[in-house]
């Protein structure tokens, strides 16, 4: 078997306040998302949702396979898939229909499909193929989401640092899921900040996945309790998970991106409890 996982445990918001630095890495931080030919699955116990990312290198052609925790004959047989490509142009094959996926573009894959498969288009510049997934009850249609396909949207301003473009990839607005939400933000040149003024939501977790961090270059997550703050350094290509009671906010030293996946009882996009900066603690 070409993959393996971590299960990722649910913490009480009370716990996590006495965590250090390392526990706090052990608890939320994807720190190895992408491999090289193997899928490394992070099964979390937040509204069970996974992330896991994988890179298919030249002449190699990579399986989607079931974990131990799923209990199923398939990996999709109760469950939901997005993928972003955040690299070379990729190729993914789900019951023997090819989609070419190239770079910032997703493709959803509904709940019962039973081969999926993932492969490089030039191995000299493989695709990073991110992947979020949810349990799923309904079988909805595969869906490639182009950038031309994305509801795009500006917010924020260069004198806050936080000018930036948010791509609305696999959501309620674009197809139909049962819960998983996929979307990339790219932050401006000069702008740092995403999320502000940052907020939480109650009927949904949220995982965070950071790309195109320029060499010698961090992003500093900031997550907890809106008024019992902790940070996270973290580096490129790495992710983190979100709880429901934690705020989800970064500054970094220089722009990037970032995709947010998104699992839960909700598929209003706009359901955020925000919170005011000044409040922040």
């Amino acid at each position: 078997m070409a993959q393996n996982y971590r299960e990722v445990f649910a913490t009480h918001p009370r716990d996590a306040k006495t965590y250090g630095t390392e526990r706090l890495r052990e608890e939320f931080l994807v720190e190895n998302v992408m491999n090289e030919n193997k899928i490394v699955w992070n099964y979390s116990h937040y509204d069970r949702l996974m992330v896991g990312g994988v890179i298919p290198t030249e002449g190699s052609t990579v399986v989607l396979e079931t974990i131990d925790p799923l209990k199923s004959e398939n990996f999709l047989d109760r469950r939901e898939l997005g993928i972003v490509n955040v690299g070379g142009k990729g190729i993914v094959v789900v019951d023997g229909t090819e989609y070419e996926i190239d770079f910032k573009e997703a493709l959803y894959v509904g709940m019962g499909c039973k081969e999926v498969s993932f492969k490089s288009v030039d191995g000299k510049i493989p695709a990073h193929f991110y992947m979020n997934s949810a349990p799923a009850h309904q079988k909805f249609p595969n869906v490639k989401v182009g950038r031309e396909d994305a509801i795009i949207i500006e917010l924020g301003e260069a004198e806050a640092s936080n000018r930036r473009t948010l791509n609305k990839l696999i959501v309620s607005d674009t197809i139909k899921t049962n819960q998983l939400q996929m979307g990339m933000t790219e932050l401006h040149p000069g702008s740092v900040w995403n999320t502000m003024p940052a907020h939480t939501h109650s009927r949904r977790m949220e995982a965070y996945f950071y790309f195109e961090v320029p060499q010698g270059h961090s992003i500093c997550h900031f997550m907890g309790e809106p008024t019992d703050t902790r940070h996270v350094w973290m580096q490129n290509e790495q992710a983190i998970f979100s709880p429901t009671w934690s705020i989800h906010s970064a500054a970094g030293t220089s722009n990037y991106t970032f995709i947010w996946g998104m699992g839960g009882e909700n598929l209003d996009y706009s359901d955020m409890d925000i919170i005011a900066t000044p409040d922040l603690r």
